[in-house]
């Protein structure tokens, strides 16, 4: 299943898009087991920390993050700190979850 949310595209997101309901949060969540949903400031966001040997690996990765950010043309919170990134995804125009929030969370975890 995360292989279905990792190969597919972001679409464009505005204002009045959906967000992923109820229903539908349990079952993505599934299929990216290591994201945690956090609520900040009432807005709903997927994290996961990784972890890594060094500053420089992080680095690395933290970077991959940025091209894939770009690429998708959807950009998360990135915290990156000697030997570990945190990775939020959330979609600002909505203040909340979309499925491309699940989609570049998978396709995260492929870049490791």
């Amino acid at each position: 299943m995360t292989e279905q949310l990792s190969i597919a595209k972001c679409e464009a997101c505005h204002a009045d898009a959906p967000k992923v309901s109820d229903q539908e949060l349990p079952e993505l969540l599934a299929q990216i087991p290591d994201w945690v949903p956090e609520v900040r400031d009432g807005i709903m966001m997927l994290e996961r920390v990784y972890t890594f040997k060094n500053y420089k690996l992080a680095w690395e990765f933290a970077n991959k993050v940025s091209a894939l950010a770009e690429e998708e043309f959807h950009h998360p919170a990135i915290l990156l700190e000697w030997g570990k990134v945190v990775v939020t995804w959330w979609s600002h125009s909505i203040k909340g979850l979309h499925r491309n929030d699940f989609i570049c969370a998978a396709k995260t975890d492929k870049l490791l």
